[in-house]
């Protein structure tokens, strides 16, 4: 997944139909505020399986050992040497405290230093920052669930970026007819969210879809697009001017990981 003219977008939940908050605010009873941290790491040529392996023996376990929630961790379908996953946060002051209580771990330094000494493994690392819309399946998480045995799943990771002024537009035409139309034609709602980066909070929308495979992903937008509701509400949202700009869609699928907390 080749992130470079995206490294502003913010993001997401993904694919934890079956997710929910265990951490509740005593005084009010509400959720508790949630961040989404999505992390993209280009490896090194031919390192990808030893990043693979820190990953699964040691990266996930210290994360949950510093307060950091694993999500998803997969791997775009058509970029080699890439790692993309999803962690969640309380808030962004929770998050830093654990990123560098983490980086301070003495395991999680012997382990890097393991991990380089025939050369480092990644080439290149981001991350970004996203809160849920309203209209987000969920809202806030803690603990993840996989999916039954046996049940395939395919994550597809839509980035969509608007004119300006318009992502209310965006939002809009999501939560009344986007997302009912989606489940519709067989796809499932995971998060909906947007950048907490200046940069790209009033413009970004990232979402994610569940398939079962690539076959159903490629029948569903179909039936989806010749849906006449989805022309009707597309053709409505934008009587005053196009909403996204000229190629303002971006997409990667993802196949989760052997160590993925969510499959």
């Amino acid at each position: 997944m080749r992130c470079a003219s995206i490294v502003f977008f913010g993001l997401v939940f993904l694919g934890l139909a079956n997710v929910r908050s265990e951490d509740t605010s005593a005084s009010s009873g509400k959720q508790s505020p949630m961040l989404f941290e999505l992390r993209t790491y280009t490896a090194e040529p031919g390192k990808l399986n030893d990043l693979h392996a820190r990953f699964r023996d040691h990266t996930i376990r210290l994360f949950e050992k510093h307060g950091m929630v694993n999500l998803v961790y997969g791997v775009p379908a058509d970029t080699p040497d890439t790692l993309v996953y999803l962690l969640a946060h309380k808030d962004r002051e929770s998050a830093e405290k654990s990123w560098a209580a983490f980086r301070n771990d003495p395991e999680w330094q012997a382990a890097y230093k393991k991990s380089h000494e025939n050369g480092p493994l990644v080439k290149k690392a981001e991350a970004v920052y996203f809160t849920p819309t309203d209209y987000s399946p969920v809202k806030a998480a803690t603990k993840a669930k996989s999916k039954p045995e046996g049940e395939p799943r395919l994550y597809e990771l839509r980035i969509y970026t608007t004119n300006e002024g318009k992502l209310a537009n965006l939002n809009a035409r999501f939560r009344d007819h986007t997302i009912k139309l989606f489940e519709k034609h067989g796809m499932k709602n995971d998060v909906y969210g947007v950048p907490t980066e200046e940069k790209t909070k009033d413009n970004t929308l990232v979402y994610f879809v569940i398939h079962k495979d690539k076959a159903a992903a490629d029948k569903s937008w179909a039936d989806f697009q010749n849906d006449p509701d989805w022309k009707a509400a597309r053709d409505a949202s934008e009587k005053d001017g196009k909403i996204l700009v000229p190629g303002g869609v971006k997409r990667w699928y993802l196949t989760p990981t052997d160590y993925s907390p969510v499959k």
